[in-house]
């Protein structure tokens, strides 16, 4: 029973992988188009916002190969992407609005912050450090795109709540893990907390104190 719990618990957390690296992609993809990049920087920017922080975590874990060398589908799935998707980024735009971005995002925040404190704590790593792989994993690849982006990164000026949503959803998915909840519940539980409070920041303009 526990092979079959633990073999369930890695499909769930290769699929939050999957889908926060196309989310995260998407969202410099779309930082990329908009500072007029061609298809390299386009890509490079995609890229780096998906594996920034995954590879970041996995650098300061000590972890190798890195998670998308591991999976080396995963660059290729983007490259493609990338292809696909930029000629016809004028008429995607007209359709995906700028709340289906901040729902995306949102949603990438939360499974890339709670897999990354998920992976540590079965690392065995302390719990704060488990927090913080959390929060490097979900924002790190933001602060790369806006610095190549010629920007100040998101997360380091005075907007609405962000890496604090990431910070709590961690603590949230290990607070349930400790109290004994199964693993999919504390995984689903962080995700859905960091998401909420991504969100409700942004509608109600929750903002830490200057």
């Amino acid at each position: 029973m526990s092979t079959n719990i633990q073999a369930g618990m890695s499909t769930l957390l290769h699929v939050i992988e999957v889908i926060g690296v196309f989310v995260f992609a998407s969202s410099g993809l779309v930082e990329a188009r908009r500072k007029k990049m061609d298809l390299v920087g386009v890509f490079t920017v995609a890229f780096i916002t998906a594996f920034g922080g995954g590879t970041v975590r996995d650098i300061l874990l000590d972890r190798r190969p890195l998670f998308w060398i591991e999976n080396y589908e995963y660059p290729t799935l983007i490259f493609i992407f990338c292809i696909l998707v930029s000629p016809f980024f004028r008429q995607l735009r007209q359709v995906v609005t700028e709340r289906v971005i901040l729902y995306a995002d949102a949603l990438g925040l939360g499974l890339f912050s709670v897999g990354g404190a998920s992976l540590a704590y079965a690392m065995k790593m302390p719990l704060f450090i488990c927090v913080m792989m959390g929060v490097i994993t979900g924002i790190f690849g933001g602060v790369l795109r806006d610095m190549i982006c010629n920007e100040i990164p998101m997360v380091f000026r005075r907007g609405q709540l962000y890496a604090t949503c990431a910070f709590l959803g961690c603590w949230t998915y290990l607070g349930l893990t400790l109290l004994g909840t199964t693993e999919l519940f504390s995984v689903i539980s962080g995700i859905a907390v960091t998401v909420f409070l991504r969100l409700m920041a942004v509608r109600h303009d929750w903002k830490l104190p200057g």
